[in-house]
């Protein structure tokens, strides 16, 4: 009777393994071969909060028409050396060919410096072009401007349009770059993790598929959510895919190979392994979500989209994980992993693997490990005293494209501020009063009426400051005093503007978001391990872990790659997914330890949690590591600052704080730790009992005797 019931599972499991794989085939299909475009970001202040000052000019510029051209500045010089009659001739009859590209109704006219070393022709163009149409108008100027010029003369485009091409030129072939990068990490890392030749290929492609399928849900979200996306928002999404998609199938196939040791039948090892796993998946990918959905409450729509982008993206990851995968496990059997093929009865390798003896050494003298755990950690964090943020349109490249060289050139022989003026919109009747107190503030060179109507007046302010730079901002602050002061409810705007509207929102963003993402972990680890004590040393490590990466990072940062400072969002969502990230293989590691502890005393318990989760969780951290790492293929400093500094955290969190500080903190607490849960009040050990055919068994307890069942 027991042979056949065990038979009529199997063929049940059989079935519905290849249902849901079916199942999954045929959504993903259908949902791959949708065409659905995503809602990108139009223009420089969407990016801003809409109560903003320079976004608020901006919306009046649109309503005088003042805003309709934005100019692409065509910059004409010898590398320094002053320029020849030929060269001026030949720069005025530019500037009438380059009119010709210009918007209906606008000039092109040269500008010379007084240097007489360099010169520039402002290219009035259609505010109203959309960023990925700009690519044409922009390359038409370029080749019209450098052909046919005198020997040694050189033309360089910048300018706004331009940046905007530039910026966007890096994140062409961008998605399939980073997918290649990244499946090829991902493959490599996993032949190395389970030593067969085709075990790696299931989680790779269950991941893979859901990274496509979550591209499909996350353009399809930008229509039904509202929000924007741009090619960083996408990236980091299918990183954030592919690594949490994989370390949950890392810790779900562990889980299952140890019940194969245990159960003769998979899909009773497989329901077993969900059983078991599945809550703490659910735990780790749950807090993700919810810190991700804490930046809806960003001031900065940037964040917002990455946050809900980001969510989007690990939910579909933990579906496939949890629903897909398990089935395509099953479907193949245990010969999936050979050569080395779980079988039952099979001895649990990780008892006396290294694991083993790393959590001998870390809980066997846990005050001497602690004491050096938290001073590696706070000699790595000594840096974070001289981090700066805020990054120019000049410096968000590695390598520097036209744009930033063309601005280089101009801010040499030019006002710096020149090619990109302030803006200032007051009413008419003040407008005399405002532009004497404007042209009176240090930092600005000369003030020009630019236009306006019967109420309004927009003048423009052209600064000596470099763009983007700490003096413009400065500059641009007494600017916004000067100008308030000779007329109330004026506004100043700007590309200086705009990214010093953007500063402020970044650290409004910092100050509010990352209380509630702790607040989020905090809750999370309160309902899972049903411990204050657990829960707050856990978010203390994770918070150190992230202090610690960040000091180091940016000590390499400008020891090693000379970046001036860290991209205003690099903080906030490097503290996100290093806490949110980081506090899953913490989760991995203490759910397993409350599980041991029922069986045995806290520091036994933390131990053989340790030795039994070391190798899978470290394996998943190297990975998760070397896929957040993977953004540094993009030349872009942003992607590349987070993919470090996320990186190299996840990194410390899984081989020191993870693996040793966190079972050195629970030995010395003891059962103290699982305060005030029921395990901190008792030893008490639950009786052994017989174990039923088809029923897991306690962790630890050696095989139990019963009747094969054929699959």
């Amino acid at each position: 009777m027991e042979i056949f019931q065990g038979r009529n599972k199997a063929v049940v499991g059989r079935r519905l393994s290849w249902v849901v794989v079916l199942v999954a085939v045929l959504f993903s299909g259908a949902l791959l071969a949708a065409d659905i475009s995503a809602r990108t970001a139009a223009n420089a202040t969407s990016n801003l909060p809409d109560d903003a000052e320079s976004a608020q000019a901006a919306r009046l510029q649109d309503q005088l028409g003042t805003s309709r051209f934005t100019p692409a500045i065509v910059v004409f010089d010898r590398g320094g050396d002053p320029l020849t009659g030929g060269d001026r001739a030949a720069v005025t009859a530019k500037a009438r060919e380059l009119t010709g590209l210009a918007a209906d109704g606008q000039r092109a006219f040269p500008v010379f410096a007084d240097d007489g070393a360099a010169a520039f022709v402002a290219v009035p163009l259609d505010a109203d072009t959309p960023e990925e149409d700009l690519a044409g108008p922009i390359g038409k100027i370029r080749a019209e401007a450098a052909d046919g010029l005198p020997d040694g003369l050189q033309a360089q485009v910048t300018g706004g349009p331009a940046f905007v091409v530039d910026l966007s030129q890096v994140f062409d072939g961008a998605d399939v770059t980073l997918l290649i990068t990244t499946a090829s990490v991902v493959a490599l890392l996993l032949l190395i993790t389970y030593r067969s030749p085709w075990l790696w290929l299931v989680p790779l492609t269950v991941v893979g598929v859901a990274d496509q399928v979550a591209a499909r849900l996350l353009a399809a979200g930008t229509h039904v959510l509202g929000f924007a996306t741009d090619g960083a928002t996408t990236g980091i999404t299918s990183v954030l895919v592919f690594g949490a998609g994989t370390n949950y199938a890392l810790l779900l196939i562990a889980r299952y190979r140890e019940e194969l040791r245990r159960e003769e039948s998979r899909y009773a090892a497989m329901r077993i392994a969900m059983g078991r796993a599945a809550p703490a998946i659910l735990a780790s990918s749950g807090t993700v979500v919810l810190a991700l959905l804490c930046l809806g409450l960003a001031d900065n729509p940037s964040s917002r989209s990455i946050g809900l982008a980001g969510a989007i993206g690990i939910v579909t990851a933990v579906v496939y994980a949890l629903l897909v995968l398990p089935a395509a496990l099953t479907v193949f059997g245990r010969r999936l992993f050979w050569p080395f093929v779980p079988r039952l009865g099979q001895a649990e390798p990780t008892e006396t693997g290294v694991w083993s003896r790393v959590a001998r050494v870390a809980t066997g003298r846990p005050w001497l490990v602690s004491a050096a755990g938290v001073l590696v950690l706070a000699v790595l964090a000594l840096p974070l005293a001289g981090v700066r943020t805020g990054l120019s349109d000049t410096e968000q490249f590695r390598a520097k494209p036209e744009s930033v060289t063309g601005q280089q050139v101009l801010a040499e022989h030019f006002p710096a501020g020149a090619s990109q003026p302030t803006s200032v919109l007051t009413p008419a009747e003040s407008a005399a009063s405002v532009r004497r107190a404007v042209a009176a503030v240090d930092g600005v060179q000369r003030v020009d009426r630019a236009g306006g109507d019967d109420e309004t007046v927009e003048l423009t302010a052209v600064l000596d400051t470099e763009p983007g730079s700490r003096a413009a901002f400065d500059t641009v602050e007494s600017v916004r005093a000067a100008a308030q002061g000779a007329a109330a409810g004026t506004l100043v705007g700007g590309s200086d503007a705009e990214a010093l509207d953007a500063e402020a929102a970044a650290q409004h963003d910092q100050r509010l978001v990352i209380p509630l993402i702790l607040g989020v972990v905090l809750v999370v680890l309160l309902l899972l391990l049903r411990s204050v004590v657990a829960a707050v040393v856990l978010v203390l490590t994770v918070v150190a872990t992230f202090a610690a990466s960040l000091g180091a990072s940016w000590w390499a940062f400008r020891h090693w790659w000379d970046f001036p400072a860290l991209d205003l969002g690099v903080p906030l969502l490097s503290f996100l997914f290093l806490v949110a990230l980081g506090v899953d293989y913490n989760i991995f590691l203490t759910t397993r330890a409350r599980e041991e502890a029922f069986q045995r005393d806290t520091v036994p318990a933390i131990s053989r949690a340790l030795a039994v989760t070391g190798g899978v969780i470290t394996s998943a951290g190297i990975l998760l590591a070397a896929v957040f790492t993977v953004l540094g293929v993009l030349p872009l400093i942003t992607l590349t600052q987070i993919g470090l500094i996320v990186g190299f955290g996840v990194l410390l969190d899984t081989l020191l704080v993870r693996s040793v500080l966190v079972p050195a903190l629970v030995a010395l607490l003891g059962r103290r730790f699982w305060w005030p849960g029921e395990l901190s009040r008792t030893d008490r050990r639950p009786a052994p009992r017989a174990v039923e055919v088809g029923e897991a068994q306690p962790a630890g307890a050696g095989p139990a005797t019963r009747r094969p069942t054929r699959e």
